[in-house]
């Protein structure tokens, strides 16, 4: 299984300062070879490398194989949308292959600047670079973020063998409110994450109205401050579920929500909360864990899962079984309970009577 890993760089101020030169060299040579893709309308590498390579060699000093990875860069970019001309900040992302970037040791790293070679010193290696049989694969980001320099690397994990069947399938119903609850009955609020991003919300609507350059720069020292927030809060939440569902044999029954904000309407104050409801990382997490933890996983239609009657022999659906957001009750039987508890349990249902999806339980993550 391939997963991003972000290797933390200690370079010295000379080594630091040719990392800058070299990046800022990079992405002015991209902005020149965007121009000369769009003027041409072409964004076939070979086409961009006889019109620009040696202009980027010349002009901006980069290396053969500097160029090639700028051009590269460019055509990948401009075929996403080819009605603009990219443009590339000055410290943006800088990608290392094989005959620019080696490893000297487990922790020091060889990396190619307009000025030679430079060994930086890596000193936090991650969670899978160090995981027994885990190798690297293909090219590398060198980042530059805060004054801080990481490298983007891509490693191959060994996945663990296929186990049995699971033995049963731990339904988890996601939400904004309350962002996941499982079939057990246990749920994760997110009570505390709506509040942090509202606050945030009103922070930055202040500051950026006051528009001084100290209000700049506090919005630039906090623009991540937010995503990584909910960013640690869904690890969390993924690595509970998986951990619970390998423990008890069972396998993990999710939602499959794509396209769900084009499907649903909801009310101006709530669209912001919409926007940013964050269920399709929390959903890679929960996969890429499964994967690692040998613990299957499947997706199921979401459609009345919180309006199904659970028993067995009931079973009724009704758009009145649901009352309330938080409350169900089954208008002819008279079965209640907390609705995201009872989805939770239909969705448990429903994969076990589904076939696995082949693209579910194997794939990339980050």
């Amino acid at each position: 299984m391939l997963v991003t890993e972000m290797l933390k760089l200690a370079p010295s101020p000379e080594q630091a300062h040719a990392l800058l030169a070299t990046m800022r060299a990079c992405n002015a040579a991209a902005d020149r070879a965007a121009e000369v893709a769009f003027e041409h309308r072409t964004a076939n590498k070979i086409a961009v490398q006889k019109l620009v390579y040696g202009v980027l060699r010349a002009e901006f000093g980069l290396s053969a194989q500097m160029a090639i990875r700028v051009i590269a860069k460019v055509c990948e970019a401009y075929k996403r949308d080819k009605t603009i001309k990219p443009i590339f900040r000055e410290l943006g992302a800088v990608a290392y292959d094989q005959r620019i970037l080696s490893w000297k040791s487990r922790d020091r790293i060889s990396l190619l600047t307009l000025t030679g070679r430079i060994v930086v010193p890596v000193v936090y290696r991650g969670r899978w670079l160090t995981a027994a049989g885990a190798s690297v694969r293909g090219q590398a980001d060198l980042i530059c973020r805060d004054g801080m320099f990481f490298l983007a690397v891509v490693i191959d994990v060994p996945e663990p063998p296929v186990g049995p069947d699971p033995e049963g399938w731990l339904g988890v119903d996601l939400g904004i409110v309350n962002l996941a609850t499982d079939a057990d009955g246990q749920g994760h609020c997110g009570k505390k994450v709506r509040a942090v991003r509202r606050r945030n919300a009103r922070l930055r609507a202040k500051l950026q109205a006051k528009g001084t350059k100290s209000a700049k720069r506090l919005l630039k020292n906090r623009r991540r401050k937010e995503s990584r927030f909910a960013r640690d809060v869904n690890h969390v939440i993924s690595k509970q579920l998986v951990g619970k569902a390998k423990d008890t044999g069972r396998g993990i029954a999710l939602e499959d929500l794509q396209g769900i904000r084009d499907r649903v309407t909801v009310s101006k104050a709530r669209r912001a909360d919409l926007h940013l409801w964050s269920f399709g990382q929390l959903r890679r997490f929960v996969t890429y864990k499964a994967v690692l933890a040998g613990v299957s996983l499947r997706l199921v239609d979401p459609r009345n899962t919180s309006r199904t009657c659970p028993d067995a022999r009931c079973g009724h659906i009704c758009k009145r079984n649901r009352p309330s957001r938080d409350a169900f009750r089954c208008t002819r039987c008279g079965l209640a309970g907390p609705a995201d508890h009872i989805a939770a349990i239909n969705i448990g249902r429903r994969a076990a009577v589904n076939q696995p999806n082949a693209g579910v339980s194997s794939g990339n993550a980050a």
